[in-house]
């Protein structure tokens, strides 16, 4: 009996510290795969954006979000605006190619909006970029999506930087994405899988899109996680663009970090499972690309993996058991979190705000302890306009 406790306990241990590993072993594995680039198949083709915009009672940040699309390098495009429960008396656009829609009953979903707006479509669109209410586009976004159709790609995500770094809670929060960008964006692409979807910067053919909407009825947050899911189970790779730059609005306040989070954190618990279904389907193709993108998936929030690792040092530490191995195992991590800085130019006031880390985990164990009733919080975040945008 005690020889079985024994054995289980180094299991779990091996589940819950590969983690700690897992970012290294992933750098390895993209430097290992050939740099080369992917050769151009048709840089001349003209592709026809359709971008949807989705709001949601707020309209505060509308004007910005859409001037900045009119101001893009590459000018083949259709705005389509879906204001959902949204009071749109104040917005004037003179290009005819915005579009605000206005639907007559309340949707409250993300899908639901980009479904109402292909529908309400003027012409057929040959890809659709997807981004939020309170995003703000760089000038050359839609010239560097169009660089990865061009390559022959069918889904790709873009680069989702901080809009503001104005307090605390904006930094870290900012941290937390340059490390996911890196890791699960261009280091995950680099290695010969999928870059994961973060919800906007999204691009893909309409087609496979608006196939994805028919077959899938997601409610609630969490849309990208089945999207994703949907994609990489035909073995398609969702490409990386670090290139296509979108702006976002970072989370300024607790209350509002613990609500986004206990969305977040209960669509992890969601979907988590769709990683054994990707898993097989990897090992049954031979795939990398699902095969490693399903160890993705059921990979746990960091702060989760993060706490269950230093109980479980600190388990063996009491039982007198061999503790070293997490010691190397934090190391690593800590290493690998700082090459995610490191290479992302990141900004002094958001290493600065590391020491808060503690803080900005005690709230996400808050946000833990809410994740039953995340769906019921909120439809979506709410956004103050911007003080110290970047």
């Amino acid at each position: 009996m005690l020889k079985a406790v024994h054995i289980a306990w180094i299991i779990l241990q091996i589940v819950i510290g590969f983690h700690l590993f897992f970012p290294l072993l992933l750098l390895l594995l993209s430097k290992l795969k050939s740099n080369k680039k992917a050769p151009t198949l048709n840089d001349n083709q003209d592709i026809d954006f359709a971008i949807i915009i989705t709001a949601y009672e707020e309209t505060i940040n509308l004007p910005d979000v859409v001037n900045a699309i009119l101001k893009q390098a590459y000018q083949n495009y259709t705005v389509y605006l879906v204001a959902d429960k949204c009071d749109t008396s104040t917005l004037f656009f003179n290009d005819e190619r915005v579009n605000i829609l206005l639907p007559p009953t309340v949707i409250g979903s993300n899908t639901g909006s980009h479904a109402y707006a292909m529908e309400h479509f003027k012409k057929q669109h040959d890809v659709v970029t997807i981004i939020d209410s309170d995003n703000i586009i760089d000038p050359n976004y839609l010239l560097a999506i169009k660089k990865s159709f061009d390559n022959g790609f069918t889904a790709v995500q873009g680069l989702r930087a901080a809009k503001n770094l104005d307090t605390n809670y904006a930094c870290l929060d900012a941290a937390r994405d340059i490390y996911y960008h890196f890791y699960d964006g261009e280091v995950l692409f680099k290695s010969g899988s999928s870059a994961t979807l973060a919800g906007s910067a999204m691009a893909f053919k309409t087609e496979l899109y608006r196939e994805f909407l028919t077959h899938c009825k997601v409610s609630g947050a969490g849309f990208d996680k089945v999207l994703q899911h949907y994609i990489v189970k035909q073995d398609i790779r969702i490409a990386f663009n670090k290139d296509a730059i979108l702006l976002d609005q970072k989370t300024t306040h607790a209350d509002q970090l613990v609500k986004q989070r206990s969305r977040w954190i209960n669509t992890w618990f969601k979907y988590f499972n769709y990683g054994f279904g990707v898993i097989a389907k990897g090992v049954k193709n031979l795939s990398v690309n699902q095969f490693v993108f399903g160890i993705v998936l059921l990979r746990p929030p960091l702060f989760i993996f993060l706490i269950l690792s230093v109980f479980a040092t600190l388990i063996n530490l009491s039982l007198g058991l061999n503790y070293q191995i997490w010691l190397i195992g934090f190391a690593s991590f800590i290493i690998g979190f700082f090459i995610s800085l490191k290479s992302s130019k990141t900004d002094q006031r958001i290493y600065a705000s590391l020491v808060n880390i503690p803080k900005f985990m005690f709230f996400q164990l808050l946000s833990l302890s809410k994740v039953r009733n995340a769906n019921k919080i909120s439809v979506a975040t709410k956004h103050q306009k911007p003080s110290n945008e970047i």
